[in-house]
């Protein structure tokens, strides 16, 4: 059953063809990008290609004569400096290809050229061959798929405005993000029955991987990159096809030049508006906590608790299937109570979890010694993925919608390259804090503490943000 989706009751958006599609199919097609670019997150990011980097790196280590300990915690230091290079990377350039949109006035061709990044990065995971992968070309191809991916939703946000009014974009932005974690829990469940393989040869329903798939050389598993790629380039024609723009200019020089002048003047007038400013500073230190459990849940799983790559996948289709609830849920409360007090619970609920998940050991919880062969961590993770998935979701559908308060409507896609400027800017600090405490510590389960600090930050930055941009005057 379809979602209802309320029609468009506010002005167009610059740029945009009104008249050509049905406006009810522009918002599905517009939330066809969420369905497509999901599977990057799950399957990619968080719970198969992850922790088959952190296995694969593992086992090349120990191989090489490094302890076991040693071993897995330099494989997360490696996933945490790859992402920490791509943060970076789009922390630059975010807003200043966003204000060069703007003042064109043109987002389709943007959103056209990080789809091919996003395929070909993608794709250049099978590349993880056991044995033969270069560390360095595989966080090669898994940064240009990132970028492409990261950038193609800045420039799809920025159309989330002119899909209704105040009060309908938040159902509007939480029924995509839903359709886009049913999208993820679908594509992850596909991967485990008919191709990622355990430590036996065979997927979780017991056959070996589909088309020939070569379990010994982990093929299956590997398969992942190219499925991704090929997810993505099905499921948006749908978007290519139902999201219009009226032509516009191209990029020139002046527009360039135009466009960077106006991101100045943006940057400049930050701090006359206060609410803008804190969100900003909020949102950047809370995703990049959100973010770095995402990124680090499915391998510190394996590395603590011993999980495989399918018990993982499990973990991780549990969570989709929350996020795909919650963010609907989340999206109606937006609708009635505003996006900030749905940001507030979930910061509140994701604390909560973080602390749970630094007292999970296969010895111990929260200091209490388990007999040996207890479930209870197995049992409790899975409790945490289920609500990391719930809170994840509704916090990051709010937050889209509280970016659309905060910015000016005439330059949406330069306020979404600042989103991911404040994203990014410091998408380095999680995993580089990880890394360095893991290496520090030794220990996969105190290299997350850092994750808590990030969280309770991002909370307190919230004071200072009212619910509209108007309201500052602005």
């Amino acid at each position: 059953m379809c979602p209802h989706i309320p029609l468009l009751s506010a002005q167009p958006h610059r740029g945009l063809t009104m008249t050509t599609i049905p406006q009810k199919r522009r918002i599905w097609g517009w939330m066809m990008f969420d369905w497509a670019s999901q599977p990057y997150n799950t399957l990619l990011l968080t719970f198969i290609f992850g922790p088959f980097f952190a296995e694969m790196v593992f086992d090349r280590l120990t191989a090489a004569g490094m302890d076991a300990a040693a071993a897995r915690a330099e494989a997360q230091a490696y996933w945490g400096y790859g992402l920490t290079t791509a943060g970076l990377l789009i922390a630059v350039l975010a807003p200043i290809l966003g204000s060069i949109a703007d003042s064109t006035g043109r987002r389709m061709p943007w959103i056209r050229v990080f789809s091919v990044l996003y395929v070909v990065g993608a794709a250049g995971l099978w590349l993880m061959a056991p044995g033969s992968f270069s560390i360095a070309v595989v966080l090669f191809f898994f940064g240009i798929g990132l970028i492409g991916m990261e950038f193609a939703t800045i420039f799809t946000n920025a159309l989330l405005p002119s899909l209704g009014n105040k009060a309908e974009i938040g159902r509007i932005s939480g029924s995509g993000w839903a359709w886009g974690y049913l999208g993820g829990v679908i594509a992850l469940a596909i991967m485990l029955l008919l191709f990622a393989e355990n430590d036996a040869g065979v997927t979780f329903i017991g056959i070996e991987p589909l088309f020939g798939l070569d379990p010994a050389a982990r093929e299956g598993t590997r398969f992942v990159g190219p499925f991704v790629a090929a997810w993505f380039a099905l499921f948006m024609i749908p978007f290519f096809l139902w999201v219009k723009e009226t032509p516009g200019a191209t990029a020139t020089g002046a527009s360039i030049a135009a466009g960077l002048s106006d991101l100045w003047k943006t940057i400049r007038g930050l701090p006359r508006h206060v609410s803008l400013s804190a969100y900003l500073g909020s949102s950047m230190l809370y995703r990049d906590a959100l973010n770095g459990m995402y990124t680090f849940g499915g391998i510190y799983a394996l590395g603590v608790l011993g999980w495989s790559v399918v018990d993982i996948g499990i973990f991780g289709i549990m969570a989709a299937i929350t996020g795909a609830i919650f963010a609907w849920i989340g999206g109606r409360a937006d609708s009635a109570f505003g996006p900030k007090p749905v940001i507030v619970v979930s910061i509140l609920v994701l604390i909560g979890v973080a602390i749970t998940i630094v007292a999970i050991s296969r010895e111990s919880v929260f200091g209490i010694a388990l007999a040996p062969g207890s479930t209870l961590p197995d049992t409790l993770f899975y409790v945490c993925g289920a609500l990391i998935g719930a809170a994840g979701g509704a916090l990051q559908s709010a937050s889209r919608t509280m970016m659309v308060r905060q910015a000016d409507p005439d330059r949406m896609t330069e306020a979404f390259g600042l989103y991911a400027l404040a994203g990014k800017a410091t998408t380095f600090l999680a995993p580089a804090l990880i890394a360095i405490t893991t290496d520090l510590t030794g220990s996969q389960r105190l290299g997350v503490t850092p994750l808590i600090a990030l969280f309770l930050a991002g909370l307190v930055l919230l004071v200072w943000v009212t619910p509209d941009r108007e309201h500052e005057g602005a």
